[in-house]
């Protein structure tokens, strides 16, 4: 009897050092038993919080891999989206939704483009500009607060209300996805807190689940919470429960790496929290909002 695994194209860049992109995104999808083909759209020696690393851009490899995948007739349950180091990667990506849709797919684009305000060092409005047209694509987005702000031509200020936040959410459905997820939202009322947003377009309901904030930068976090909102989703939870599940899975990375002497850039120890994501369901934290 052959046994079924949901298949996930992951199209995203793969560091040797690091743990980010799809050296996070492999291991969480494999261990909510969810069968991963990673589509690299570029090598590093390491990620690029780690000074003097050398990088290899895979864009001219891409068609060729892709070309062969529609050989092979490779069917995939869901298309998630990461970091794409060039503005021509983002048509690539367009065309391999179009090329690989079948019935029910799940299609999640993480729009990476900057945090804390500011655009990476190798973006620049050109890649805000396309990366809206990717947006179109989805289903689910997950930006940060800083490129929820960019993608929405919106100054980024912290300190940005409920209202507002709201207000983001139904503009960014408005570009195309379902529902929005948008991650680094600090919690005004309670400084030692952090939060993420969840809003669905179908139902016009709010969502948010709410964590303590540690006061470390870990690379990746990112990358690890689109994947576990990704095999979440695809393991038939609703939209809250992923959330929360998500949320919680970070939360828990970053309290196991916060005690340990590890250099920040390497990224929190998912290795200690990956089998987190096999215990049942909680009871949740997540909020409906009003």
């Amino acid at each position: 009897m052959r046994i079924h695994l949901q298949r996930v194209a992951a199209i995203h860049d793969l560091s040797g050092f690091g743990r980010a992109s799809l050296t996070v995104v492999i291991p969480i999808l494999s261990s909510m038993g969810i069968q991963v083909c990673p589509l690299p759209t570029a090598v590093l020696s390491s990620h690029s919080a780690f000074p003097g690393f050398h990088a290899r851009d895979l864009s001219a490899e891409l068609p060729q891999m892709i070309e062969h995948w529609k050989k092979l007739n490779i069917q995939f349950d869901a298309i998630y989206s990461g970091y794409l180091g060039a503005v021509d990667q983002i048509d690539m990506v367009k065309d391999f939704i179009r090329d690989f849709a079948t019935p029910d797919q799940l299609v999640v684009i993480d729009p990476v483009l900057g945090d804390n305000g500011k655009l990476y060092s190798a973006f620049n409005q050109e890649m805000v500009e396309k990366m809206k047209e990717l947006v179109a694509h989805a289903e689910v987005v997950t930006p940060n607060l800083t490129e929820a702000a960019f993608l929405l031509g919106k100054e980024y200020h912290p300190q940005v209300s409920l209202h507002e936040l709201k207000d983001w959410c139904v503009r960014l459905a408005a570009l195309g996805p379902k529902q929005v997820i948008i991650t680094s939202v600090p919690e005004l009322a309670m400084p030692n807190k952090t939060s993420v947003m969840a809003y669905n377009g179908e139902d016009q309901r709010y969502w948010r689940v709410s964590c303590d904030y540690l006061p470390a930068n870990y690379p990746g976090t990112g990358d690890a919470f689109a994947s576990v909102m990704v095999g979440s989703l695809l393991q038939g939870d609703s939209l809250p429960i992923a959330l929360d599940r998500a949320v919680h899975f970070i939360s828990m990375g970053v309290r196991a790496t916060f005690g340990h002497g590890h250099h920040p850039a390497e990224g929190i120890l998912i290795e200690k929290v990956l089998p987190s994501l096999n215990a049942p369901v909680q009871i949740s934290s997540y909020q409906l909002l009003d």
